[in-house]
């Protein structure tokens, strides 16, 4: 059984999503997929998407969340991730914009999904790493933020 003692950070985290992103193209990223419940807690016994059996023993300081990333090695990393994810909604104004947004989200390699007019972006970390990445876009009015969604 592997054991897993702290959260190294967020796979939403600049440096974090740079070693994710290649990890993830050669296909050693492992996720275990925790309800939001079961973020408050410090100990969990669970297995892995590919079957690796991990105990999460985190000191009070820490806390899981969607996208915490519990190892980091050069073969492989094990990140957390909710059975729900929470969903950020965004409004493009125009054609143009909608085109923008699409195009950095992609980048991004965020994982969406299109709802009538809006994109919907899963979190997989901090609302507020997202909203910061965003800013160039809904500062000067080309998106609006729609409040999060289930």
């Amino acid at each position: 059984m592997l054991r897993l003692t702290e959260v190294l950070g967020n796979a939403a985290d600049a440096d974090m999503a740079e070693a994710l992103h290649r990890l993830e193209h050669g296909g050693r990223i492992e996720h275990v997929v925790v309800s939001p419940a079961d973020t408050a807690r410090r100990r969990l016994h669970a297995w892995t998407d590919r079957g690796t059996e991990v105990a999460v023993m985190l000191d009070r300081s820490q806390r899981l969340a969607n996208g915490a990333v519990l190892l980091l090695e050069s073969d492989r990393a094990i990140v957390v991730r909710l059975d729900a994810p929470e969903w950020l909604a965004l409004a493009p104004r125009d054609t143009p914009a909608a085109l923008e947004l699409g195009w950095f989200c992609g980048n991004m390699h965020w994982k969406v999904r299109f709802v009538g007019e809006w994109l919907h972006v899963a979190l997989d970390g901090p609302r507020t790493t997202y909203l910061e990445r965003i800013a160039h876009l809904v500062d000067d009015g080309r998106v609006t933020v729609i409040e999060a969604t289930p």
